[in-house]
């Protein structure tokens, strides 16, 4: 499988990932949601800023998965991943405070993070809103 990750781009994460600052994309949910259960090493995942073409591909080198979390949970993973997601120690407490009553949490472990030729995705099917993309095929997404 192939992915497509949508980030904040008010965040800035996009080139904390090119220049190896951020080596772990994480995503927190209340639900399980994609790509819980379908990310896997070895696959590729596309990065893009919200209203932004695709610019930027990596590979998965490892995926975590953590459930039932609660507050104390959440902590222990900020502050054992926190950094390798591209989060200041000055800034977890703020993330903290975004994530504390999350209930699921998936750690994907990048690698070899390179700037690609832009591309825009088509999202039909997926929901405007959605925040990662699964697909079989990128080239069949692809605007």
């Amino acid at each position: 499988m192939e992915h497509v990750a949508i980030m904040r781009k008010s965040w800035g994460l996009l080139p904390k990932i090119l220049k190896g600052e951020k080596k772990i994309e994480s995503r927190w949910y209340k639900n399980k949601s994609v790509p819980w259960n379908k990310i896997k090493e070895g696959e590729i995942v596309y990065f893009k800023n919200s209203g932004e073409p695709v610019t930027l591909k990596t590979e998965v080198s490892k995926v975590l998965q953590f459930s039932d979390l609660n507050p104390n949970k959440v902590r222990e993973i900020l502050e054992k991943y926190g950094q390798k997601d591209g989060l200041g120690i000055d800034q977890l407490g703020n993330y903290y405070q975004i994530f504390k009553n999350k209930k699921y949490c998936i750690l994907i472990f990048l690698k070899n993070p390179q700037k690609i030729k832009p591309f825009g995705i088509n999202k039909k099917g997926f929901g405007l809103m959605s925040a990662w993309i699964t697909t079989r095929s990128i080239k069949k997404r692809r605007e």
